[in-house]
């Protein structure tokens, strides 16, 4: 894959493991200072995190994609209604990809799907609070995202402490055939070995996390840390776990 054409993504095509920096930021000086110091790290792709687009909205993704245009930017969006214009907002402003929530009714799924094919979109489904997250990463897939996003959410985390999405991820890689990313509390180590369990859209907040939600990292530091575990993600090998045989619907 090269430049921002990223909708076609595939495990076969996805050969090497991809950084993706979460701007969970909340203003767009920060966020543009952020990303340059990701991309000079060795940052692959850009994510309009949640507060940002909370914050400053659209505006976010326009001064993103004009500061950086051959950059793909992510909008985690999580989308829940809407799907199709939504989508088509966000690609119009410069995204490359778009969040639809698994929590979402299957045609908010289905027609933030069609923006996608119409716009170029990647659509990225997020199982977040899944009741069985291995049937719902099969039913993203099912309804036609080309990322599947294994994501257990912070405020669960805290009030269980020890959750993490690598407990359910082999299996999701198993039962599933799109390129899969875990997100949800993971340190640096654990986001790192994210490939070998095939997991290879490598995801690091901005704040960047040491230790899972505590421990972040000073901006004095980042440059130095943040290169360094795009390093180590990008020599990782990719392995897929066996199949799995699928459920009857």
């Amino acid at each position: 894959m090269s430049g921002t054409a990223i909708r076609g993504l595939t495990r076969e095509t996805l050969v090497r493991p991809i950084v993706q920096i979460s701007l969970d930021l909340k203003s767009i000086d920060e966020a543009l200072a952020r990303a340059s110091t990701a991309l000079e790290s060795g940052a692959d792709w850009l994510e309009v995190g949640t507060p940002l687009i909370l914050a400053e909205g659209l505006r976010a993704v326009r001064a993103l994609r004009q500061e950086f245009p051959g950059t793909p930017l992510i909008v985690d969006l999580k989308s829940m209604d809407g799907g199709y214009f939504e989508g088509q907002m966000m690609a119009e402003a410069g995204a490359n990809a778009v969040v639809v929530m698994g929590r979402a009714h299957d045609a908010t799924i289905e027609r933030m799907c069609r923006a996608g094919e119409e716009y170029g979109l990647l659509v990225m489904g997020d199982d977040l609070a899944a009741a069985d997250p291995v049937f719902e990463a099969m039913r993203l897939e099912r309804l036609g995202v080309g990322v599947v996003i294994h994501h257990v959410g912070f405020d669960h985390r805290g009030e269980h402490p020890g959750l993490s999405p690598l407990t359910d991820l082999p299996a999701i890689v198993a039962a599933t055939t799109v390129p899969v990313q875990a997100v949800g509390g993971l340190s640096i180590d654990d986001a790192i070995g994210c490939p070998g369990m095939g997991a290879p859209i490598v995801v690091f907040g901005a704040p960047l996390a040491v230790d899972g939600d505590s421990g972040h990292v000073g901006l004095k530091d980042l440059p130095r840390v943040l290169t360094e575990a795009c390093r180590r993600v990008h020599e990782a090998q990719i392995h897929y776990p066996t199949a799995v045989a699928k459920p009857a619907e």
